[in-house]
């Protein structure tokens, strides 16, 4: 298992799932496989500084690996802050939270498949180093910003394949917001312009002239006749 930071609680599930997962993995007899058929991994971002003060992480003779009794088992523990920069390495670093190593796994990793039956487990480690190697420069190191970029890709993706099934989740004053309203009403011919609004909406805006302009003279005159009986 994987972890950004170990404690008791991870190591009791990593026992858990190895339990159970010896209890159904059985062999062609049906009997469980024998204890040395197994190893406990544990991978972990940083040092786990609180387990430590609690629980002695035994070195090895590999930088940033550990043994960790637990249970009556044998843990070993990798810690990608801390292994050793090496090429090797490079698969590991690109998962790390430190800048150096990470950069450090960009310049060495390189995909080298070795088999070409493993169903794109390679494809998928190429595509995160070149999104890695893309982003670089302004790398996300918190969960909270690589969820926010994820969404932000997801939602672009759906705009560029299928815009329809993105903008039927807003209403229209949401699909208008920061638009010029210049640059929406060239989209627009005249009569489509004023469409649904009354009277008084279309002359809003209009001098007394443009109102007047194309009139009959004559009915303008009987108008302002009439006005001036009525008052």
């Amino acid at each position: 298992m994987c972890l950004p930071a170990l404690d008791v609680w991870s190591l009791d599930e990593l026992i858990g799932y190895y339990v159970l997962y010896r209890k159904v993995n059985l062999d062609a007899e049906g009997d469980r496989h024998p204890l040395e058929a197994f190893g406990l991994y544990a991978v972990a971002t940083r040092y786990p500084e609180g387990l430590a003060r609690r629980h002695a992480l035994q070195p090895t003779a590999w930088d940033g690996v550990y043994e960790l009794p637990w249970g009556g088992h044998q843990v070993r523990l990798i810690v990608l802050n801390r292994i050793e920069k090496h090429p090797r390495n490079a698969p590991w670093e690109l998962f790390a939270s430190e800048r150096d190593r990470m950069r450090q796994g960009l310049e060495h990793y390189r995909a080298r498949p070795t088999s070409a039956k493993q169903l794109g487990y390679w494809e998928l480690l190429e595509h995160l180093y070149l999104l890695y190697r893309h982003e670089a420069s302004v790398m996300a190191y918190t969960l909270e910003q690589f969820i926010r970029d994820t969404h932000k890709k997801v939602i672009e993706d759906a705009i560029e394949h299928d815009p329809e099934s993105v903008l039927k989740h807003f209403d229209p004053e949401q699909r208008l917001k920061g638009l010029d309203p210049e640059s929406v009403l060239e989209r627009f011919d005249p009569e489509q312009r004023l469409k649904g609004l009354d009277a008084e909406d279309r002359l809003k805006g209009l001098d007394a002239e443009d109102r007047l302009k194309g009139l009959d003279p004559d009915l303008i005159a009987a108008w302002l006749a009439k006005q001036r009986r009525d008052h």
